[in-house]
């Protein structure tokens, strides 16, 4: 039976269940990656499992989101992270040696492996034809502990590229489109696969800019194919024996089909405060622009840089715009030196800062309150800059180099320019000595973790009870992102090993009274949302910390997935509604009351629960799987239960 890539990807790991779209699945994982704002966690789990070797054939811990030391909070979760990855048997790449998406990409990532990561971004590793997929800590840590991934069916989405990008368009252009037609829920419950005539003209690094905003449309991952496009970068970055062809066959199928003619589209933009909030660049030219950012695992590429720098070249950047550029590996910042594109950048007014994601998680580069500021980064959620009244636009390289010239929103086909098409070396530069490798496992059970004091331990959660009464703390709209429930920047981040410090600022920017009161309940209580609840981030900060507060249960119109695989492997009870007309009744400060709720969860996928003298219908689509974990109080007693 003839098969797409991404159905090869699954079928080739397939260990339970079968590939009809909705059931749940089992895969085995090849690989995993995490960072350190979220591998903290994934340490910490893993010393609450017991293990002594991790089972997975390469794991990488990367540190690269939190590296200002303002403090000794961040050099002391480092070097906590440096002592797990040597006690259990992981890479360790140390602060400054660049972002873990496109780093993992040039030094491990290989056609035909799967990934998962405790980054929802890690699905930009489709770009060079692997499943990757952006999962919650726990899942992750399951997986090194030999665990399978397990994970609805998604539906197979087919996008033909045909036609050829036109001068002065690119490809955070390409995602952009596909984020104005279908939103940040499009792709829930799909993978994108990427096929079609227009795909030669998409190098390795263009693919894996479209790959990594798939998270953006909400999608379990994004899939290219490993072609000639994969063998010219696998040979770039020097491991060409790591190349292996995957093509989907000829007559391949798929679910949902669509068409993006490559050579029709212009420059995009997203307005803030959403990644879909997408209009073409000359309907909102003229507005006035105080910041430019280039960098992130978004526009990740030397070409991204050296066009961004060649636009600006023998030029002055406009004196209201602060511009800073953030380099994405120490590799790329040694091209960038090689190509003179560093001083190109350098003399025009740019700031180079160190090779991580900054200001993209909002660490540094905060822009001035309500000031537009321009960037390559994939996502512009309310506050995430680390400045609550923020107005952050996506944009490509180009789009940001126009407004650094101008001090304004400009379509970049408005400059009196000629398209500069950087010439880039066929062999990019390899430096691996920011990359430690692995202990022997003799060594490594030698090696005791470092732990400072901000480290604490992961709280024990207890069990369900059958019968339970809530209070609804919360209500909420549609599309929250793990942003604003659990925010990051230099306030909070560094409290990422610390969940009785972190739930301080459990929902800060929504209601910053939310803490306190839970705190102060007894007993627990539930939170209502709109659609696509948890939609963002794959921080499982944003469940551990409100159910350290007392979250038993969210009710919601629909989840994101992976803020929904969180819920359960903590232990929260993640209930829709069966007509929405019951989140319209619902208020804040309602009690929901649940009986036999055991028996309901085992016995069927409908809940009821009372509100008042209202009765309100609920439903659920955990596995059983699932539904034994919650009651276990989540995956760790449930698994600890079993053994």
């Amino acid at each position: 039976m003839s098969q797409n890539v991404a159905q090869k990807l699954i079928s080739s790991h397939l260990v339970s269940g079968e590939m009809t779209p909705g059931s749940e699945i089992g895969l085995k994982i090849d690989q995993t990656l995490t960072q350190d704002a979220t591998g903290t966690m994934v340490m910490l789990e893993l010393e609450s499992l017991g293990l002594d070797r991790i089972h997975t054939d390469l794991s990488v811990q990367y540190v690269d989101h939190n590296l200002l030391q303002t403090d000794a909070k961040n050099p002391e979760d480092h070097l906590f992270l440096r002592s797990a990855a040597q006690r259990f048997g992981l890479w360790y790449s140390k602060p400054g040696n660049g972002v873990s998406h496109p780093v993992h990409q040039a030094r491990f990532g290989k056609p035909g492996v799967t990934m998962i990561g405790s980054d929802s971004h890690t699905c930009a590793a489709g770009a060079i034809g692997m499943l990757a997929i952006g999962v919650g800590g726990l899942e992750v840590a399951m997986a090194m502990a030999g665990d399978p991934l397990y994970v609805e069916m998604p539906q197979i989405w087919g996008v033909e590229l045909t036609g050829e990008l036109p001068p002065w368009v690119s490809a955070k252009d390409v995602i952009l489109e596909l984020l104005r037609r279908h939103d940040v829920k499009g792709g829930v419950g799909k993978i994108v696969e990427y096929h079609g005539p227009g795909l030669k003209n998409l190098t390795a690094m263009d693919r894996h800019v479209i790959a990594n905003m798939g998270a953006e449309l909400g999608a379990t991952t994004s899939v290219f194919p490993a072609d000639d496009a994969v063998k010219t970068f696998m040979e770039a970055v020097g491991r060409p024996g790591d190349y292996s062809e995957l093509l989907a066959d000829e007559d391949a199928t798929y679910d949902i089909t669509e068409t993006v003619d490559l050579s029709s589209l212009e420059p995009l933009i997203a307005k803030p405060t959403s990644p879909g909030n997408v209009v073409p660049v000359r309907e909102v030219a003229g507005e006035d622009v105080f910041q430019v950012v280039v960098g992130s695992s978004a526009n990740p590429g030397l070409r991204d840089f050296a066009v961004f720098a060649e636009i600006i070249k023998d030029s002055q950047t406009e004196s209201q715009v602060s511009v800073d550029v953030n380099p994405t590996s120490r590799e790329i910042y040694e091209d960038m030196a090689r190509g003179g594109w560093a001083f190109d950048l350098m003399r025009s007014g740019a700031r180079i800062h160190q090779s991580g994601c900054m200001g993209c998680i909002g660490m540094g580069q905060a822009p001035a309150i309500g000031r537009n500021s321009l960037r390559t980064v994939p996502r512009n959620f309310p506050g995430r800059s680390g400045t609550d009244e923020d107005a952050v636009w996506l944009c490509s390289p180009e789009t940001a180099a126009a407004a650094a010239l101008t001090g304004k929103i400009t379509d970049p086909r408005e400059l009196d320019k000629d398209y500069p098409r950087p010439e880039l070396p066929a062999k990019y530069s390899v430096n691996t000595s920011m990359l430690l490798e692995p202990l022997p496992k003799d060594e490594a059970l030698k090696v005791e973790l470092v732990k400072g004091s901000n480290i604490k331990s992961l709280p024990d959660f207890e069990p369900l009870p059958d019968d339970i009464e809530l209070p609804v703390l919360l209500k909420v709209g549609d599309n929250v992102s793990t942003d604003e429930i659990m925010p990051a920047g230099s306030r909070v981040l560094p409290f990422r090993s610390n969940i009785p410090k972190i739930a301080e600022f459990v929902y800060i920017q929504v209601d910053d009274t939310y803490a306190t009161r839970a705190a102060d309940t007894d007993g627990g209580h539930a939170i209502v949302g709109g659609e696509n609840y948890g939609q963002g981030s794959s921080r499982e900060h944003a469940v551990i910390a409100p159910r350290y507060l007392g979250l038993r249960v969210v009710v919601a119109k629909s989840f994101a997935r992976i803020h929904w695989q969180n819920l359960a492997n903590f232990g929260v009870l993640a209930l829709e509604f069966d007509d929405e007309a019951d989140y319209d009744a619902l208020g804040q400060d309602d009690v929901l009351k649940f009986e036999g709720l055991r028996d309901a969860l085992e016995n069927g996928g409908t809940i009821t629960a009372t509100a008042g003298d209202r009765s309100v219908q609920l439903r659920h689509h955990l596995s059983a799987r699932q539904v034994a974990m919650v009651l276990a109080g989540g995956r760790i007693p449930y698994r600890a239960a079993k053994l």
